[in-house]
């Protein structure tokens, strides 16, 4: 007989005092919980409890040397957590935190090797989100979250996603309105010099730019990293962000696009593409919106439609890479796999 997963309602423009207590005594009790974030929706733990971090790895069926970020509800709780704390850092909590932006320190040894995958460093980052905030406060733990669905799959960016994915295998899930940024946070290493982009997101490489000067580019953040290299940050190493569908990333102009997906056109296939880019196509096509923001957003659950639908095949138009676009054509490229053809 399936097991339902405990369902927790909780306004995310007013936070029910009562709802958040009864998430945070769960993760105090050493439970794991999907709670929104403005990113995505994370499945958190105390980030300090080596057990309830290992329920994490057991419930996402995730590698165990995948790193987690550790989230923060205020600055008071970083130096704890870290050896110290980077002039650039500095800079850069006052600009973009609370937001989608995690950093990458020499972890403190409060820092289990269960939430660091062993590695010397932690990825910390304090979410906007007042519902993951409020719990955070009232729980006085920092928590371990990676996105809220099976590993590999699609990240979830409603209640909804999490339910498909975890029910029954995690202790609750909160119910709350869509996340409104769509993709995992921008990930940067200070823990070198240069600072180096892990993980493009919401916080653009053109904006770390504007505060740090130089940044570097990581190879992971638009190639595969090699099964024998040890990921710093979550997202580099394995096939993510993948529905059970194929999924093709088609790099050339609009027409170049349109005369490929059409010369492939088959039964069980389907296009993503942006406005306006589905003209003439003679398959199914889903829109993802004007630009790389309205992408973000549609992204994943784009992703998890094409598998609701059963379609076999998904061919999709490169996206540019500046700006917000290079968070894009990341998950984008994960999650074919580097499957991906010049036209």
């Amino acid at each position: 007989m399936r097991v339902h997963t405990r369902i927790i309602d909780i306004d995310d423009r007013s936070p029910q005092e009562s709802a958040v207590e009864e998430v945070s005594a769960i993760l105090k009790a050493g439970g794991v919980v999907a709670v929104p974030t403005e990113t995505v929706y994370g499945l958190a733990a105390d980030a300090l409890n080596p057990a309830a971090v290992r329920r994490i790895f057991e419930a996402k069926g995730r590698p165990a040397d995948n790193p987690l970020i550790v989230h923060i509800a205020s600055e008071a709780m970083l130096p704890s957590l870290v050896k110290s704390i980077p002039v650039g850092a500095v800079r850069l909590a006052r600009r973009f935190w609370p937001g989608p932006l995690t950093m990458v320190l020499e972890k403190s040894s409060v820092i289990p090797d269960e939430t660091s995958a062993g590695l010397p460093t932690v990825g910390i980052r304090m979410p906007s989100h007042p519902v993951v905030r409020s719990i955070i406060l009232q729980s006085s733990l920092a928590l371990a979250a990676p996105s809220a669905n099976r590993s590999g799959a699609p990240s979830t960016t409603t209640a909804e996603h999490c339910i498909e994915d975890l029910d029954g295998r995690v202790d609750a899930i909160v119910r709350s309105g869509p996340s409104s940024v769509g993709v995992e946070s921008t990930v940067i290493s200070l823990a070198q010099t240069p600072p180096r982009l892990l993980r493009p997101g919401a916080v653009t490489l053109e904006m770390l730019r504007e505060e740090l000067g130089e940044v570097a580019v990581d190879e992971a953040v638009t190639g595969p990293i090699d099964s024998v290299s040890r990921a710093s940050a979550p997202g580099m190493k394995y096939r993510h962000y993948a529905p059970k569908a194929r999924v093709q990333l088609v790099r050339g102009d609009v027409e170049a696009f349109t005369w490929y997906v059409n010369a492939h056109a088959a039964p069980g296939a389907a296009a993503l593409c942006f406005i306006g880019e589905d003209k003439g196509l003679r398959l199914p096509a889903v829109l993802l919106g004007k630009g790389p923001e309205d992408a973000a957003h549609s992204l994943f659950a784009a992703l998890r439609d094409f598998d609701r639908k059963g379609v076999q095949t998904v061919y999709v138009h490169c996206p540019d890479t500046v700006g917000m676009g290079l968070a894009v054509y990341n998950r984008l490229q994960r999650a074919a796999a580097f499957d991906v053809v010049d036209v």
